[in-house]
């Protein structure tokens, strides 16, 4: 019996605008299941607001059963209380997959960025173009938190799947690498 192929689901933090998207890992090649994004300005309420994070973040879990979920960590900016708003919806969502038992890792923008383009300063046009060549993409979304939330979750997988990340750990160096991993050698 095969097991499931891992799903990771993305988020985009956001008190007007929530991203979301979700990758499956198909013999260790990502391919998107779904990226859209949560529009909440019709809510005028913060806390109805939160909730509807809350319950957008629950179904998308019971909905595809995702493995793992990666988030980006708010930037740090000079308005204290859009930080304060930004951390709150970042805390529910993550709450929401807490609550299903589900693995959360936190992604800072730069390191988004850099596993996405190899540049930690690239504007969103570029991250989707690198996006779009990468997961052969052709249709833009209508709002770029999706595309973000897309890129967090490539990122996730990045991080998690490098062969180096697996192996390095331990090691001394590339000596202590080739005498650990002889098979790994080519002639």
């Amino acid at each position: 019996m095969t097991s499931p192929s891992p799903i990771i689901l993305g988020i985009d933090p956001g008190t007007q605008l929530m991203g979301y998207a979700l990758l499956r890992i198909e013999k260790g090649q990502p391919r998107v299941i779904l990226m859209d994004a949560l529009k909440l300005t019709k809510e005028k309420d913060i806390y109805a607001r939160l909730e509807m994070i809350h319950t957008k973040v629950g179904e998308l879990i019971k909905l595809y059963q995702p493995s793992t979920f990666a988030i980006e960590a708010p930037f740090f900016g000079k308005n204290v209380q859009s930080m304060l708003k930004l951390g709150r919806a970042q805390g529910v969502a993550i709450a929401a997959a807490m609550q299903a038992k589900i693995p959360v890792t936190e992604y800072s923008p730069k390191k988004v960025k850099q596993s996405i383009t190899g540049n930690g300063n690239a504007n969103k046009d570029q991250v989707w173009k690198m996006l779009q060549r990468t997961l052969l993409i052709e249709e833009k979304p209508q709002y770029f938190d999706a595309t973000d939330a897309l890129a967090v979750a490539l990122c996730h997988h990045y991080q998690t799947s490098s062969i180096i990340n697996s192996t390095v750990k331990g090691l001394k160096g590339w000596d202590d690498f080739i005498a650990k991993n002889p098979g790994r050698v080519r002639s």
